[in-house]
């Protein structure tokens, strides 16, 4: 059994969840463990058992082993309790043509024993100067903010946001970063699918890097490593005297640049273009679902 629900306790925690579909296994035994007021981004190719999983934390799909405790509840029971303590945000949504953002939101939050103050959300999602505007003359980006809104008016703890930032230009992407910025100022928790990898290294607390159906690494988007605990983890580059582009792995870079330097100055010669750095999400995220490729066994 999990243990009795505290303000200290996770929000979500996820032990050996498995879904199948007859002789298909979608989720593979899964563990997640997320703390309140992260943002954990939950990350993989299509088909890797994102949807599956995080359908199963909403209480949408039914899981076929493991245990699921989402804000203390098994969400598998669809408790009133638990869902007005959540709010999600779809990849794609839909709202009546004719309704405007404060309308809506007036009447979403008649749904809450408790709901945030419909100004105060407008204000939060960018919304305010669009609050009497008929949904069908907002732009791609207001109505994905008047997503935000809806999910936000209950005041919920916990957040589903799943690919929030699909078919977004940059200026709106950009925004809709602020406002999960400020969610998280809020203290609220925020579990995020994306495919954007530099939307989850510039949003996420945490990452889990998921392919058919398992978890290959999760922690910091900025402390993984496709490499084994003291492998090398930064990269050092510079083009020589000829101009060629000459590169290091290395779990020391302050010893390589001092015995890089010194030779090249005993040389008489300069490192161009010397940086230092360690591997991108993107880079662990590639390397990772890459080699996990032979592995596949369904």
């Amino acid at each position: 059994m999990m243990p009795t629900v505290s303000e200290t306790s996770p929000a979500i925690e996820v032990r050996s969840l498995c879904k199948r579909y007859g002789d298909y296994e979608a989720v593979r035994g899964i563990d997640i463990s997320v703390r309140r007021g992260e943002v954990f981004g939950l990350l993989g190719p299509n088909g890797a058992g994102k949807t599956t999983t995080v359908e199963i934390l909403e209480g949408y799909r039914a899981r076929t082993s493991g245990e699921v405790s989402v804000l203390g509840h098994d969400p598998a029971k669809r408790s009133f309790e638990l869902r007005r303590r959540i709010g999600i945000v779809l990849q794609s949504g839909g709202i009546y043509s004719h309704i405007t953002p404060r309308e809506a939101l007036r009447h979403w939050a008649s749904f809450y024993p408790h709901p945030r103050e419909v100004e105060e959300v407008l204000a939060l999602a960018g919304l305010t100067e669009k609050a009497d505007e008929r949904s069908r003359r907002l732009s791609g980006g207001q109505l994905r903010r008047l997503d935000f809104a809806l999910a936000l008016i209950g005041d919920p703890e916990l957040i589903f946001l799943d690919e929030p930032t699909t078919g977004f230009d940059p200026e709106a992407r950009r925004a809709a970063w602020e406002t999960i910025r400020s969610l998280r100022a809020l203290g609220k928790t925020i579990l995020l699918t994306t495919h954007y990898l530099d939307e989850a290294q510039e949003l996420a607390d945490r990452v889990a890097i998921v392919k058919d159906g398992r978890i290959l690494a999760i922690g910091p988007p900025r402390e993984l490593s496709p490499h084994p605990p003291g492998a090398a983890h930064y990269r050092v580059a510079y083009r020589d005297a000829g101009g060629e582009l000459i590169e290091h792995e290395t779990d020391d870079p302050t010893t390589l640049l001092a015995e890089l330097t010194r030779e090249a100055l005993a040389r008489g010669e300069r490192l161009e273009e010397l940086s230092v750095a360690r591997p991108t999400l993107e880079d662990v995220y590639l390397e990772l679902t890459a080699a996990s490729s032979g592995d596949r066994d369904a």
